[in-house]
């Protein structure tokens, strides 16, 4: 163990450059400019995904709660792994964790995208009009005039064009508006789903916390008594679980990235164990 610091350096660092990309998000949202858009990251098919997104993502927050909670937890739970491991063993950790969290998210966000996908690229292909309703009919469209005023617009155009062939499938204009817009409107859905924040780095901490303490006693608000850091893990873990499962379609928490970054801590620490172990025979 090394010797202990209340904000070792990395943790520091990393609360440092967390506070800092809000602040600039900040500033640049002042100026017209959706910072969550460039540096979030997007979908992999999307045309607005960049590879940097796999780091940049994890630096960015939706709002001041979120940045807070999440830095306070990284703080409580980073500062007690950097102590015990060493800050390049840590960064590293915390790095693939966030990376290992973003992989899983958008897998699952891939087979739940899919068939949409599919729907609108089979009518794309075909400018079949019974191709256009099976897409209309199994999909709810994401539209908003507050959020999204040009594709709403489009979107009006369509539902129109889209009536008109309905009377008259051979309509050339009407098939035109209509494979115009779900051309647009398939690049826009693919560039919908954003996931910004350190969720998944935090929940590796946690599960390397409580992989490495498992006996320590923590303290809930609004629960008097400890409870041992590997039943909080668990229990906290299935509480994820069940939420992913579920999939509300009011709640925004990435919760399948949460479980990414478990499992790849999870991962990461046995592969470190096995080597340390082969290491000393």
């Amino acid at each position: 163990m090394n010797n202990f610091s209340l904000i070792p350096p990395v943790v520091k660092n990393l609360l440092i450059i967390n506070g800092l990309f809000f602040l600039a998000k900040a500033v640049f949202t002042s100026m017209g400019m959706d910072l969550d858009d460039i540096l979030g990251l997007h979908y992999f098919s999307a045309e607005k995904f960049k590879s940097y997104q796999f780091i940049s993502y994890m630096f960015m927050h939706g709002n001041f709660s979120h940045l807070f909670f999440n830095m306070f937890a990284v703080w409580m739970f980073g500062s007690a792994m950097e102590n015990h491991w060493g800050g390049k063993k840590f960064l590293t950790y915390y790095i693939i964790t966030g990376m290992g969290a973003a992989i899983i998210h958008y897998a699952i966000i891939h087979f739940q995208m899919l068939p949409t996908i599919n729907l609108m690229e089979t009518f794309i292909a075909s400018y079949n009009l019974e191709d256009l309703i099976a897409f209309t009919s199994n999909h709810k469209f994401i539209v908003s005039p507050e959020r999204f005023p040009d594709i709403y617009q489009s979107y009006l155009e369509f539902s129109q064009a889209f009536s008109e062939l309905q009377f008259n499938p051979s309509d050339k204009h009407a098939t035109a508006v209509t494979l115009q817009f779900v051309t647009e409107y398939l690049e826009y859905y693919k560039n919908l789903p954003v996931v910004v924040g350190a969720s998944g780095s935090l929940f590796g901490l946690l599960l390397a916390f409580g992989m490495t303490f498992p006996n320590q006693p923590l303290y809930l608000m609004f629960i008097p008594i400890p409870i041992k850091a590997k039943y909080f893990v668990l229990g906290y873990g299935a509480i994820e679980l069940f939420s992913g499962i579920q999939n509300s379609p009011d709640d925004n928490v990435a919760h399948f990235a949460h479980l990414g970054g478990m499992l790849f801590g999870f991962l990461l620490i046995k592969y470190w164990n096995n080597k340390q172990k082969n290491h000393y025979y």
